[in-house]
Formats: structure tokens, sequence, C-alpha cells
């Protein structure tokens, strides 16, 4: 039997089907991924890095240390940064999560790490090449790394000056920074943590530089530290100077003595975002290691 020859419409059905198959062999290769447009951040200096490349139009959340700048107060709050609750945020229906290192609590993480949802960890240093990583990481993230490379260079040459400002102070103050102060306890900073590096790059000494981390202090200890500064987060609404002035002790330090108290926002201070290094800046200015 001879076979009949197919049809000419039969023939280009066939090959048309066969174009498709050898095209969709290959989609990852042709297709550009497209840039997440619902974007929940977490973390005061995600956020602040989100503003400054000028993507903020993209966020649907924040958490509550996202407080710089003021507009970010305004958007949909996932809660502390630290106690965040998976379904909360999946709720939102984002199609990416950028949390600093150290968001939890872990179990949330896990299943926020374990969604469909892409979930970026922005890692967290102390220092300004810290900044600079972060703001790598989250440009790339939202595919804008040419802007990002414009903030680094920004940010970089702030963090210049001011270690350039400090350099030539002979002497380095003592300075105790306070997290909280209520009803006479007190929760001061240590080494390996984020005023100690501060209180460094703004040329001073950490007077409590023997323990890590934040730990509660008394009015003894507070005494034998004898900080010439003292420097303490000031919230919205909120100067903890009156209540630092008061705390048992105080008067017998040369801090209290000479009036010496030093409130500044947390957030712009500790936060290590794009506005860091000015903030180390007026620190230093307030500490005498740059001429007012």
């Amino acid at each position: 039997m001879i076979a009949s020859r197919p049809r000419p419409h039969a023939r280009r059905t066939f090959l048309a089907a066969a174009a498709c198959l050898c095209l969709s062999a290959f989609p990852a290769a042709h297709a550009a991924p497209e840039a997440p447009a619902r974007i929940v951040s977490i973390g005061g200096s995600v956020t602040e890095i989100v503003y400054a490349l000028d993507q903020q139009d993209r966020l649907v959340a924040v958490d509550t240390t996202s407080i710089y700048p003021q507009e970010a107060t305004k958007l949909p709050n996932v809660g502390y940064m630290r106690q965040l609750a998976a379904e909360g945020v999946l709720g939102l229906d984002p199609d990416l999560i950028l949390a600093i290192e150290g968001s939890g609590p872990q179990p949330a993480v896990d299943v926020l790490k374990a969604s469909a949802v892409p979930f970026i960890e922005v890692p967290e240093h102390h220092s300004a090449q810290g900044v600079l990583d972060k703001i790598t990481v989250v440009g790339k993230a939202l595919g804008v790394p040419k802007r990002a490379e414009a903030l680094k260079a920004k940010v970089s040459a702030d963090f210049d000056a001011t270690a350039k400002a400090v350099a030539d102070t002979t002497e380095k103050p003592g300075v105790l920074f306070l997290l909280s102060v209520g009803s006479g306890r007190m929760l001061a900073a240590g080494s390996n943590s984020a005023a100690d590096a501060v209180i460094t790059m703004a040329g001073g000494h950490n007077v409590l530089a023997s323990f890590e981390g934040y730990k509660p202090i008394n009015a003894e200890a507070l005494v034998a530290a004898a900080p010439a500064y003292i420097v303490a987060m000031k919230r919205p609404g909120m100067d903890p100077s009156a209540d630092i002035r008061a705390l048992p002790g105080m008067e017998l330090t040369p801090a209290g003595k000479n009036d010496r108290i030093i409130a500044m926002d947390g957030q712009t201070l500790l936060g290590f975002g794009p506005h860091t290094a000015a903030a180390i800046r007026e620190l230093a200015r307030h500490i005498g290691t740059i001429p007012e």
C-alpha cells in the first residue's frame, strides 16, 4: 500500500506544534523574570534602603522598626521583627519578603522560608561594610543593581567622612549606652552590640565593654563605670532624659554631675542603614570628638 501524502494544512499544524515544543523546552533561557511588585520589608534598615533606592511604591507592608522615613509608618504593619506571625505576612499576598537577619521567631521564619514566596535574608553586621552589603542584597533582590551601586558610593563616602572627622581625636571619652530605663532599672550595652559599634565609630570608649550584648545594670555598676556621657534611645514622642537624671547613683557619675545626657533616635543610630553615618557624626559632636 502506498502511504498518502499529508495534506498541506495538517503539515502546517504539525510544524507549529513542533516549534512550540522546542520553545517550551527552554523557558528559563528566554523568559525574563518579573520584578517583585508586592514586597514585605522586615527591619528598619531594610525599609530605609528600599526608600533610598526609590522603590517604596512596591512595598505592601513593613514591621514596627520601620520608622524612617516617616511615610513608612503609614503602611500596613506585620508587627515587631522578632515576633512575626507567618500567616499575617503571607496574608498580604507578597511576591517577595525581605527580612533582616535575626528576624523571628524561628518557627515563623521557617514557615515563611517554606512558602512559595521568595524569602531573602539581609545580613546584619554593625559596620560601614555591613551597610554596603545590605544595599547590595536589597538592590539585587529588587532588580536595581545600578541604583544600589550609586547609593553605596554615597553611603561609603559618608562613612569615610565620619571616620576622617574623628581620626584626629586625642581622647576617647567614656560613654554608656542605655537601651531602656524604667522603674529604676537600666538595660545597658556591652561589647559586640550595635551601640558599642557606634560609640567606637564616634571616637568614644564604651565603659561597659567588659560584657557582651545588652544586660541590666544596677546603681553600683553605673557609678563604677563613671561614664562621661550617657546616650539613650529617643522614640517618637518620648525623651528619656528626665528618667535618666532620676536614676539612683546618676548624680555620682561625671555624666550626671555635668548633665551630659544625650537622647538620640535609636533606629537611625543603631539601625546601620544609609543614615547611620550622619547619626554617628551627630553623636561625635555631642561627646566632643568632632568640634561643634
